[in-house]
């Protein structure tokens, strides 16, 4: 019986006091019974958290009263049993590191692309102008080893800071194509996007929602393996539930 309702999601927004607001926050997941984790930084939040249905359907309708997270979609899945042990709500200097404070998505998001279109991209081979596309996984190498897209470019990142030296590396070749950068729930994806149209790529596209929006919008098409996910499920398959565990390498 999968009774636990799990969400995860983020938005890059103005936060002035994220410190304040943790405190806040912390308070009212406590209340609502939940576990997971709440980051939170001057460029935003974001959140993995479970919980008994009733109790996430109250954190999420009190966040959303917050004119900053009106709108917030909040990606959603179940489980048989609370996949986090604790609940822990920590203010960082940014919600994702990528140490280039010039990228700032709170002032402006790369352009999106929806998991159906992303899907028939792939299914005719070209995008709608005839240019080849190519999908980019943002992720870990560790993350991207339980599963990817067919012919997914993958740069073997150990950390997401290392992405910009790594486009910087391989950016010719790119160049030319129509680039889906993709991550777990859309957050690195979207940083990644926003770098790659400032380094010069004209066509370049974040995968809306990332791989879990994906999977509930396109099913596991092109796609092969299971999604890593940071908390005791470890891995999802593209129906959204547990698949088989294969053990990320200690750190």
């Amino acid at each position: 019986m999968t009774s636990v309702l799990n969400i995860a999601g983020y938005r890059f927004v103005n936060l002035e006091d994220p410190s304040a607001l943790r405190e806040s926050l912390l308070a009212m997941a406590r209340g609502c019974g939940l576990r997971g984790t709440i980051l939170l930084a001057q460029e935003g939040i974001n959140f993995f958290l479970a919980g008994e249905p009733q109790g996430v359907r109250a954190f999420l309708a009190v966040l959303h009263s917050d004119p900053r997270f009106t709108g917030l979609e909040a990606k959603e899945s179940w489980s048989a049993e609370q996949p986090f042990r604790k609940l822990l709500v920590k203010v960082k200097r940014e919600i994702i590191r990528m140490n280039h404070p010039a990228i700032q998505p709170a002032q402006g998001r790369a352009p999106a692309i929806d998991a159906s279109t992303v899907r028939r991209w792939l299914d005719q081979g070209h995008d709608d102008e005839g240019r080849p596309v190519v999908t980019l996984d943002t992720r870990n190498a560790f993350e991207v080893d339980h599963g990817t897209f067919e012919g997914a470019v993958d740069w073997r990142l150990s950390k997401f800071s290392e992405f910009p030296d790594a486009l910087q590396a391989h950016k010719n070749e790119l160049e030319g194509k129509t680039v889906v950068s993709f991550c777990t729930g859309g957050i690195r994806c979207e940083k990644a996007a926003i770098y790659m149209r400032e380094a010069g790529l004209d066509h370049v596209w974040q995968l809306d929602g990332g791989i879990l929006k994906y999977f509930e919008e396109a099913g596991g098409a092109h796609f092969r393996g299971n999604c890593f996910v940071f908390d005791e499920r470890e891995a999802l398959d593209p129906e959204l539930q547990p698949g088989i565990r294969k053990s990320a390498p200690a750190a």
